[in-house]
């Protein structure tokens, strides 16, 4: 059996009356693309604040390559190895595609200075060298030079993956990644996430059931804040809970 890079252990969370989260127990091989689905408020976003750190559980474990991680902060989950994107794209659109992602190297480079010290970092060629290379690994060699701002939004996408590529993680934290996409954003984005996972551990979120059923080495299913389902995508695509729960309305 592969080695289990993360692994949730009886997860729970409740906000007010509300369970998000009840004794979930999750787990990511190294090396697999695992994707977790559910409707919408199943519980998924709270899920996945729990593993990058911006939330804290009631109760429960997360484990990030053999450590517990639970009371780490988000940074220093980063500094672990997880590499978080969001629903909404999260770059700074007043600097240049190479600006960013050489931000991001030199937050991985210079510990604790989240992005302080940024004139002596323009100094460094390195950085921008290295820059580059996360750029051309996600097909904007060519954009260094333009402004986040006046990039397409699957460009920004991409940027914000070159950017979380920048840390070197073992395990990258893809939170609808498809999300605001037309059909060819979409489809470049599954060719660029299928090209990366070749080379990290991947946890995707994403209500994108043609891209789930393509990318996935496993499925998860969260419904109502408890997992009713794990396995390979055509047993889940099969299983009569899982289609009555959700992918029913999908397929």
């Amino acid at each position: 059996m592969a080695e289990a890079l993360l692994e949730v252990r009886n997860l729970s969370r409740r906000f007010a009356a509300v369970d998000a989260l009840k004794a979930v127990n999750f787990s990511v091989e190294a090396g697999e693309v695992h994707a977790l689905i559910g409707p919408n408020g199943a519980g998924k976003t709270t899920f996945i604040h729990h593993v990058s750190g911006a939330l804290q559980p009631d109760s429960g474990s997360v484990h990030f390559a053999g450590a517990d991680v639970t009371t780490l902060s988000m940074h220093q989950r980063v500094a672990a190895g997880m590499a978080r994107s969001y629903q909404i794209t999260n770059v700074f659109l007043g600097l240049s595609a190479l600006d960013n992602v050489a931000l991001a190297v030199q937050g991985r480079t210079d510990a604790g200075s989240s992005f302080r010290f940024w004139k002596p970092a323009r100094a460094e060629q390195r950085l921008f060298d290295e820059a580059r290379d996360f750029l051309d690994q996600v097909g904007l060699g060519s954009r260094g030079a333009t402004l986040a701002s006046n990039l397409a939004h699957g460009e920004q996408r991409a940027l914000e993956l070159a950017m979380a590529l920048a840390t070197k993680p073992r395990m990258l934290l893809l939170d609808e990644p498809m999300a605001g996409a037309g059909p060819e954003e979409s489809a470049r984005m599954v060719d660029l996430i299928e090209h990366l996972a070749r080379h990290v551990t991947i946890l995707l979120v994403e209500h994108d059931m043609a891209a789930v059923f393509r990318l996935a080495d496993r499925i998860s299913v969260l419904v109502n804040g408890q997992l009713i389902c794990t396995g390979e995508p055509e047993a889940v695509r099969a299983n009569p809970e899982v289609r009555r729960a959700y992918l029913g309305d999908h397929l």
